[in-house]
C-alpha cells in the first residue's frame, strides 16, 4: 500500500490530514514532532513514499530540519511542507533543502490529496521505468539525462536529482532553446497548474543551477526568459 509519513503537532490538523489520506487509499504513519518523525522514518525507510511536514514543530527539530535530514537520506522520497501565510522565507528554505512542494494553511482536503497523488504518480513512473530497463537518454552537449534511472550526468559526472528536479530538467531537455513559461513548467513538474504561485518554480530552478552551473550566479545552461520563465541554452 502507498505509505505516507505525516508530521504535525496539532492533533486536530493531523487527524484531519490522516483521515483524508486514508480515504484516498494511503497507509499513514504519524508523528507529532521532529524526533519522532526521524524514528518513524528509520523504522521503514524503504517503504515510505511521501512525507508531509509541518514547518512549526516542538522540540529541537523543526520541519525544516526534518526536511533536510530526509532529503539527505533519500532523493526519491516525496516531501510536502505545511506552512503558514507568514512563513514566506521558511517556504524558500524548505524548497532549497529539497522539499518538492508546499501547502499554505488552511487548505482543502481535496487539494492535499491531489498534491500527494501527483507526487506519488511520479514515483511510480520512475519505478516502472527502472523495472522495465527503460534506457532512453537525452544528450545535450556535455549533459546526458537517463530517463530510466532519473540520472543526470555532466561530463560523465553524476548529478543527483529529486523527482521534481528531474521533471523540470526533462522538460527543459525535451525543448532545448525554447522559452518555457513558469505555468508550463509547473504543470509538467507537479501535474497541475499552480496559478499565482511562481515562487516554487523559481526556487527549484535556483536549486538546479546550484547543481548544474559552473557559476550559478551567471548561468550558461538554464537561462532566464524575462517576464516568462526559463529555457535550456542551445
Amino acid at each position: 500500500m502507498k505509505k505516507i509519513l505525516v508530521v504535525e503537532d496539532e492533533d486536530t490538523i493531523r487527524e484531519f490530514i490522516v483521515l483524508n489520506l486514508k480515504r484516498g487509499g494511503y497507509e499513514v504513519v504519524e508523528a507529532a514532532d521532529g524526533e519522532a518523525a526521524i524514528e518513524k522514518y528509520e523504522e521503514d525507510p524503504e517503504n515510505l513514499d511521501i512525507a508531509i511536514l509541518d514547518i512549526m514543530l516542538p522540540g529541537a527539530m523543526d520541519g525544516l530540519a526534518v526536511c533536510k535530514y530526509l532529503r539527505k537520506k533519500s532523493l526519491s522520497l516525496g516531501i510536502i511542507l505545511l506552512t503558514a501565510k507568514t512563513q514566506e522565507m521558511d517556504k524558500v528554505s524548505g524548497l532549497m533543502f529539497g522539499a518538492d512542494d508546499y501547502m499554505t494553511k488552511p487548505f482543502s482536503p481535496s487539494e492535499l490529496v491531489a498534491r500527494v497523488d501527483a507526487l506519488y504518480r511520479r514515483a511510480v513512473v520512475a519505478h516502472i521505468r527502472a523495472e522495465n530497463n527503460f534506457k532512453e537518454e537525452i544528450v545535450l552537449g556535455k549533459f546526458k539525462l537517463n530517463l530510466r534511472s532519473h540520472a543526470l550526468f555532466k561530463d560523465s559526472k553524476a548529478i543527483d536529482l529529486t523527482h521534481i528536479e528531474f521533471q523540470i530538467v526533462e522538460f527543459l531537455f525535451s525543448n532545448p532553446g525554447i522559452a518555457l513559461s513558469r505555468k508550463d513548467i509547473s504543470k509538467h513538474a507537479w501535474g497541475q497548474l499552480r496559478l499565482g504561485d511562481e515562487k516554487i518554480v523559481d526556487v527549484n530552478i535556483r536549486r538546479l543551477r546550484m547543481k548544474i552551473e559552473d557559476n550559478p550566479s551567471e548561468p550558461q545552461y538554464i537561462l532566464t526568459v524575462w517576464g516568462l520563465g526559463y529555457k535550456w541554452a542551445n
